[in-house]
């Protein structure tokens, strides 16, 4: 019986497949039924003749669980681009070799009061928000900043591959490059790494480029002499001393060492403002690297500036306390804003406020969380004390909920 059970199924595959005008048969097959490993292909035939009957019956469709939508939001930017040509047509003659000049002198750079470290923003996917930067750079130009550091720290730049960092710096520049200067991060714990990404950044209009000391894999004293040394052929350069991060103090002998090269336009310095009043009495620019303490660099120990995380925030403010003397009062205005900014790492605070302000979208790369909703209301407050219209944007600030942040592991 089983076996002719076997005999009418074999009998149906030849049918149909005789039907179907299907080929099912391996070469010298003969269909009788006798080896046990023809079934298995005996089945294949079926699911032949099945699919050769479905083509028939009209065009072949994927299934819909192999479709996968596209729900990527365009990386797109509506900024006008390449601005030089324009501006060559609106200015005079005799400023045509300006509009021409291929590089930002020294001096240029050493003379910038207000640099903003500016903040990346996020799509829902991980990719840069264009629109919202190019928006976070327009505040910056509207209120005064006079520079950008793209890709540093708090624009998260070890964050980025090299490929999205120095995009977003020649972004900037392309965009904006004739309105406020752009110093691009390519520093880098590795030598190498360091002057490729200096040479992209310099050929694609940087105006100056901000480098760090070798960190975690520290070196020596003349290996930093070496490696500065190095980087600073290529352009205008301010050093980054920030021990905090990198574990490894620059000391004054580096500095000193590397001062006489016509590129070097300063050192962004953290240590604090005794050793910033040490450097300018022995004439080298300094910026100061912390916003609490900005004020008395600038004003008491003969600081430039200040390269300023709290101006994303509060542009004009920090423009007017780096340009308009002494104020006392107006630090003290500031000082609970900069003090919940820091009271985590940075970019943590930053990242949360704007996101509060509505100015950027409430996205995070890890390893970067928001605040907990504790220090959201305490932003709050301090937004009400200070002023919102001194904030960026012009929504009103929000708490916002946990689940309204999105947290992106993979980009």
């Amino acid at each position: 019986m089983e076996a002719n059970n076997r005999r009418a199924s074999f009998d149906e595959i030849k049918h149909n497949r005789l039907e179907t005008g299907c080929a099912g048969v391996a070469p010298g097959g003969n269909d009788d039924g006798r080896e046990p490993w023809r079934t298995l292909r005996s089945l294949v035939r079926v699911l032949e003749a099945a699919s050769c009957k479905k083509a028939r019956a009209g065009a072949w469709r994927s299934p819909e669980a192999s479709v996968i939508p596209n729900l990527h939001l365009p990386m797109r930017s509506l900024e006008v681009k390449n601005r030089w040509p324009l501006l060559v047509l609106l200015l005079p003659a005799m400023s045509l070799a300006f509009a021409y000049r291929s590089r930002t002198s020294v001096d240029d750079i050493k003379g910038l009061r207000l640099i903003t470290a500016i903040k990346t923003p996020y799509l829902p996917d991980g990719r840069f928000d264009l629109e919202a930067y190019d928006s976070l750079i327009h505040m910056q130009i509207v209120n005064g900043a006079e520079g950008v550091v793209v890709g540093g720290t708090t624009g998260e730049g070890h964050l980025m591959s090299w490929d999205e960092h120095i995009m977003l710096i020649g972004h900037t520049v392309n965009c904006f490059g004739a309105r406020i200067k752009v110093i691009g991060n390519t520093g880098s714990n590795s030598t190498r790494e360091a002057i490729h990404a200096t040479e992209q950044g310099f050929a694609i209009g940087m105006h100056g480029a901000l480098h760090i000391n070798p960190y975690y894999g520290k070196t020596s004293v003349q290996g930093m002499v070496s490696h500065f040394e190095t980087v600073l052929s290529m352009g205008p350069t301010i050093i980054y001393n920030v021990p905090s991060r990198t574990g490894q103090d620059i000391p004054p002998v580096v500095v000193n060492r590397v001062s006489w090269n016509p590129n070097m336009a300063g050192v962004k310095e953290c240590v604090g403002n005794d050793r910033v009043r040490e450097y300018v009495e022995g004439g080298v620019t300094i910026w100061s690297g912390n916003d609490d303490q900005c004020h008395d660099a600038r004003w008491d120990c003969g600081a430039v500036g200040v390269i300023s995380v709290t101006s994303n925030l509060v542009p004009g403010l920090m423009h007017e306390l780096m340009f308009e003397g002494k104020n006392p009062a107006l630090n003290s205005k500031v000082m609970p804003l900069i003090e919940w900014l820091f009271g985590e790492p940075n970019p943590i605070g930053l990242n949360t406020a704007l996101a509060q302000l509505g100015v950027i979208r409430p996205i995070f790369r890890l390893p970067y969380v928001p605040l907990p909703v504790e220090k959201r209301v305490e932003f709050t407050r301090i937004v009400e004390a200070i002023g919102r219209e001194h904030f960026v944007g012009d929504r009103d600030v929000k708490v916002l909920e946990d689940d309204e942040f999105v947290l992106i592991g993979r980009y």
